[in-house]
C-alpha cells in the first residue's frame, strides 16, 4: 500500500535504528524528503541516509540530543534550512531501562525522563510552532502503557506522559488542521526488546509472533498521509492484536 508524500518534508528523531529507521525509510519511499536525527552514532545515521539515497529517495542526517531543548530548536532550524518547512514530525527518540522501581536511582530517572518525556515534550513544542498548517505530528509511545509490566515503571511512566501531551496538543492544533497522534508499537523486533519478552510477546498476539519495525512504519505512513486527515488525538495501537 502506498501513501504518496511527494513534495512533503519530514523529521524523524531517533531515526538511525529500529523503528525510527524503518519510519524514515518508509516516509522516504513514499517520496517525502526526510531528516534523520541521531544523538551519537553518526556512522549509523549516514548508512540509513545512504540506503535511502540509493533507492532514489531524499534524506539527510542531522545530529542533536533531544533531551536538551536548545538542541531541539537547533535541530528544527537546521532541518528547515536543509529540506524546507516541515510537514511531518515523528517524535521517536527513546530509551528503555529494565529495573525494579525500588532499585531506580535519581540518575536512572533523569536518564529515562530526559529523553522519553522531556525530549518528546520539547520536540512536540517545536513541531507545533513550525509545522505547516495541515501537517502531521506523531509521537511514538508503547502498547506497554496499557499492560502491567514489572521492572518498567520509569519507561512506562515516561511514555504515559507523552500520550497525555498528544491528547492536549491535538486540541490546540485542530484549528490549523494539524493532526497529532500517538503510535504505540507492541512487541517489535528491535534491540530495545529484551530477549525474555520475545516469546512472551509472540504468545500474546493472535499471529503468534512479534512485529517488525517495517510493520510499525507502515502504520506511521498512514498517519503521516492525507488518508489520516480525520484522525487526531488518538493512540493508534500497532501491536499485532496484543491487548
Amino acid at each position: 500500500m502506498s501513501f504518496s508524500l511527494e513534495g512533503k518534508t519530514a523529521l524523524v528523531t531517533g531515526g538511525s535504528r529500529g523503528i525510527g529507521q524503518a519510519i524514515g525509510e518508509r516516509l522516504a519511499a513514499d517520496d517525502a524528503a526526510v531528516v534523520i536525527n541521531y544523538a551519537r552514532n553518526e556512522q549509523r545515521a549516514q548508512e540509513v541516509v545512504s540506503a535511502i539515497l540509493a533507492k532514489g529517495g531524499k534524506a539527510v542526517a542531522i545530529q542533536a540530543d533531544v533531551s536538551k531543548p536548545v538542541e531541539v530548536r537547533r535541530l528544527f532550524s537546521e532541518a528547515e534550512k536543509t529540506v524546507g518547512r516541515l510537514d511531518i514530525v515523528v517524535a521517536n527518540a527513546g530509551v528503555y531501562l529494565s529495573k525494579p522501581l525500588i532499585e531506580n536511582t535519581e540518575a536512572d530517572y533523569d536518564y529515562v525522563f530526559d529523553i522519553n518525556t522531556r525530549g518528546v515534550f520539547f520536540t512536540l513544542q517545536e513541531a507545533a510552532r513550525r509545522v505547516r498548517d495541515g501537517g502531521r505530528i506523531i509521537a511514538i509511545s508503547t502498547g506497554g502503557t496499557k499492560m502491567p509490566f514489572p521492572n518498567a515503571s520509569l519507561y512506562l511512566g515516561s511514555k504515559a506522559a507523552v500520550e497525555q501531551f498528544v491528547r492536549s496538543l491535538s486540541r490546540e492544533l485542530g484549528p490549523r488542521n494539524v493532526t497529532v497522534n500517538v503510535l504505540s508499537p507492541g512487541f517489535t523486533d528491535t534491540d530495545m526488546l529484551p530477549e525474555q519478552y520475545r516469546a512472551y510477546g509472540a504468545g500474546l498476539s493472535p499471529f503468534n509472533r512479534i512485529g517488525t519495525p517495517q510493520e510499525v512504519a507502515d502504520v506511521s505512513a498512514f498517519l503521516a498521509g492525507d488518508a489520516a486527515r480525520w484522525v487526531t488525538g488518538q493512540n493508534v495501537q500497532a501491536g499485532g492484536g496484543v491487548v
